[in-house]
C-alpha cells in the first residue's frame, strides 16, 4: 500500500516523519535496554547511587556517539538490498523503514518487559535480514543473491565471538585479580549499602565510564545509519550525497566508472546489466560536476539510487568465485572510493542520536540491573567480578566500535559476568541462562519473520 504514496507528497513526508520518530524511540529503548549493562556493576556494588550512575553513563554514551566513527553504521546499511533502499519505481522506502523500526523496537521492549538482557544489535540485524529475505521472495530472486550473506555472516560472527571472548577474558581477569589482590571483601556480594574500598570503587566507576563510552561509539552508530536512511527519504536533494565532495573528487570517481562497469559486467550477479547502466549514469552525472563545487541538488536522488546498485554489484563482483586478484583489489578500491560520497553524517544527526541514547540510559534500567546482579550467577555480584567483567567489556566494545564490527554490549557484559561467576566457583543459575540463551536463539528468526511480514504488508 505504501508503494502508492507519491514521493515528495505530504503523505510521504508525514509517513517518513513517523519513521524518524520510530528510529529515535528505538535508540531511546537501546539506551535503557543495553546501557543497563554498563551501570549494573556500579549500582549493585553501591559504588554509585543509581540516579548518579545512570546520568553519568548517559553523559558518556552521548560523548561516545559524538566522538565515534561511522563504519558500523554503514556496515549495517549494506545489509539492505539496493532496490529496497531505492525502489526502482521511484517510490519511497517507507515500508522498509517502518518494518525495520517496528520489529526491532517491538522485540527490544518485549525482552525488556521480561528483564531479559537481550541485544538491540541482534534484533536490528534480524530486522535488516528480514528486509532482504522478503525483497528476494517478492522479486523471485534466489536468497543467495538477494541477501548479502557474506556481510550477514561477518556481522553475526562478531556477535557470536564477542560474548565468548567476554566470558573467557573476564574469567581470566577475575582469576588474575584474585591471585594478586587478597582482600576477601572484594570477592563477596555486598551485604549492606556500603561501597567497596576506594581503589576498587574507582575501578568500577572508571569501567562503567569506559563501557558507556564504548557503547555510544558502537550502538550509537546503528541508529545514525537508520536516521540517515530516513532523512535521505525525507530530503533526498539535501542528503542523498555527501555535499562536501567537490567537483574535482567527483571527476576522479567518474573516471573509475568505466572500470566499475567492466568489473560488474564480468563478475556481477543477476542484476549486472542494471549495475553497468547505473555505473555509466554515475560516470556521466559526476563528470558534469563543476570543478570545486558540489553536485547540483536535482541530480542527487537519482545518482544516489544508482550508487546503491553499483556499490552492491561491486561488492558482489569482489567476492565472486574465480575473480582474478588484481580485479578483486580494483573492485574493492572503487567500492571504497564511491562509498565516500555516501558514508557521511551531518553533525545534527550525531546530536540527535546521542541525545536519545543518553536519555534512554537514564530510564528503565532496573529490570536488567537486577537480572545481571542477582539472577545470573548462583551468588550475587561481587565488586571484583563487576570490575573484571567491565574492564574486558570496555576494551572489546570500544575496539569494535572504531574498527567497524557491530558487537553487542549486552552479550559482552553478560558473557563477562558469567565468566567471573564460573571463575569464582559460584556457577550460573540455569533458569536465567536458559532464558538468555532462548532470547539469543529466537531473536534472529523472530525479528527476520516480523520484519519480512511487515515489509510484505506495507509494500
Amino acid at each position: 500500500m505504501l508503494a502508492l504514496i507519491e514521493p515528495g507528497s505530504t503523505t510521504a513526508i508525514v509517513f517518513l516523519s513517523i519513521c524518524l520518530v520510530l528510529v529515535l524511540v528505538f535508540e531511546f529503548s537501546n539506551g535503557f535496554h543495553d546501557t543497563a549493562n554498563a551501570v549494573a556493576t556500579v549500582i549493585y556494588t553501591h559504588s554509585l547511587k543509581a540516579q548518579v550512575a545512570v546520568v553519568w553513563s548517559g553523559v558518556w554514551n552521548f560523548l561516545g556517539v559524538m566522538l565515534g566513527g561511522i563504519a558500523v553504521a554503514y556496515a549495517l546499511v549494506e545489509l539492505i538490498p539496493p532496490d529496497a533502499l531505492s525502489p526502482p519505481d521511484g517510490g519511497i522506502a517507507a515500508g522498509m523503514l517502518a518494518a525495520i523500526f517496528i520489529s526491532a523496537l517491538g522485540w527490544n521492549v518485549a525482552t525488556w518487559l521480561f528483564g531479559i538482557p537481550n541485544s538491540s544489535s541482534h534484533a536490528l540485524i534480524g530486522a535488516l535480514v528480514g528486509i532482504g529475505v522478503e525483497d528476494s521472495l517478492r522479486n523471485g530472486r534466489p536468497l543467495g543473491q538477494g541477501v548479502d550473506w557474506h556481510q550477514v555472516w561477518s556481522v553475526l560472527l562478531s556477535l557470536l565471538v564477542s560474548p565468548i571472548l567476554g566470558f573467557g577474558l573476564a574469567m581470566a581477569a577475575f582469576w588474575l585479580l584474585k591471585r594478586t589482590v587478597h582482600d576477601q571483601h572484594l570477592y563477596e556480594p555486598p551485604k549492606e549499602e556500603k561501597p567497596p574500598i576506594w581503589w576498587m570503587r574507582g575501578i568500577l566507576i572508571l569501567t562503567c565510564t569506559g563501557v558507556s563510552f564504548a557503547h555510544g561509539t558502537n550502538d550509537g552508530q546503528k541508529s545514525i545509519g537508520l536516521i540517515m536512511l530516513t532523512i535521505i527519504g525525507l530530503f533526498p536533494a539535501s542528503y542523498a550525497l555527501n555535499t562536501a565532495m567537490t567537483g574535482d573528487e567527483l571527476h576522479r570517481i567518474a573516471g573509475d566508472m568505466p572500470t566499475a562497469a567492466d568489473l560488474i559486467g564480468r563478475y556481477g550477479d543477476d542484476r549486472r546489466q542494471l549495475g553497468v547502466t547505473a555505473a555509466q549514469a554515475i560516470g556521466a552525472g559526476f563528470g558534469r560536476a563543476s570543478a570545486g563545487t558540489a553536485l547540483p541538488e536535482p541530480e542527487r536522488p537519482a545518482l544516489r539510487n544508482d550508487m546503491n546498485l553499483v556499490l552492491a554489484e561491486l561488492k558482489t563482483a569482489g567476492e565472486a568465485k574465480g575473480i582474478a586478484a588484481p580485479d578483486k583489489a580494483r573492485a574493492h578500491e572503487i567500492h571504497e572510493t564511491l562509498m565516500g560520497t555516501a558514508q557521511y553524517v551531518p553533525w545534527w544527526v550525531r546530536v540527535l542520536s546521542a541525545v536519545c541514547l543518553g536519555a534512554g540510559t537514564m530510564i528503565g534500567y532496573k529490570r536488567i540491573v537486577t537480572t545481571l546482579g542477582e539472577r545470573l550467577g548462583k551468588q550475587h555480584l561481587a565488586p571484583a567480578q563487576g570490575a573484571a567483567a567491565e574492564i574486558v567489556a570496555a576494551g572489546l566494545i570500544g575496539g569494535a566500535g572504531f574498527s567497524g564490527f557491530p558487537v553487542s554490549t549486552t552479550h559482552v557484559v553478560t558473557g563477562g559476568i558469567a565468566g567471573t561467576m564460573v571463575g569464582s566457583g559460584a556457577g550460573i543459575q540455569p533458569a536465567t541462562l536458559k532464558r538468555i540463551a532462548a532470547a539469543w536463539v529466537l531473536t534472529l528468526p523472530a525479528t527476520v519473520a516480523i520484519s519480512a511480514g511487515i515489509f510484505y504488508l506495507l509494500s
